[in-house]
């Protein structure tokens, strides 16, 4: 499949400069990225998707956001056996427990999470975890 679809939740446009990221470096490599909102995703949506993104920012206490991003990953849970995905998110404090869950959560339902854990950033996204993000894209397009 040509096209990679990254989906994620922001609140403040962190995560969005981090998911148009990984868009670039799934560019980069030759594929073409397609960065959707969730709230205009179903997770039958990924069903036929071998490899794709999934974004969202830490909320309340280290948890993904609960109005869309959670009740997404909740149907999506079942579909995610045997697909490779990469997580990512931005954060305003804590210790990022809320991605060390999520990679959990998505390795459980049978999932790989490329790179083996979820991409932080502290805020705004700067320099070397662009140079991550980026990286992930093309991994993400070669998976």
């Amino acid at each position: 499949m040509n096209k990679i679809k990254i989906v994620y939740w922001s609140g403040t446009g962190n995560t969005q400069m981090m998911a148009d990221k990984i868009a670039e470096g799934v560019n980069a490599a030759g594929k073409t990225a397609e960065v959707l909102v969730v709230d205009d995703v179903t997770a039958g949506d990924l069903q036929d998707d071998q490899a794709f993104a999934l974004g969202c920012p830490s909320m309340g206490v280290e948890q993904l956001e609960e109005g869309v991003m959670e009740p997404f990953m909740m149907d999506l849970e079942g579909e995610l056996s045997g697909k490779q995905v990469v997580l990512f998110g931005s954060y305003g404090w804590g210790n990022c427990e809320w991605m060390e869950d999520w990679v959990e959560r998505c390795e459980k339902a049978g999932a790989t999470v490329i790179g083996g854990e979820g991409i932080t950033c502290l805020g705004e996204p700067d320099g070397d975890t662009n140079d991550e993000l980026l990286n992930a894209g093309k991994a993400l397009a070669e998976a």
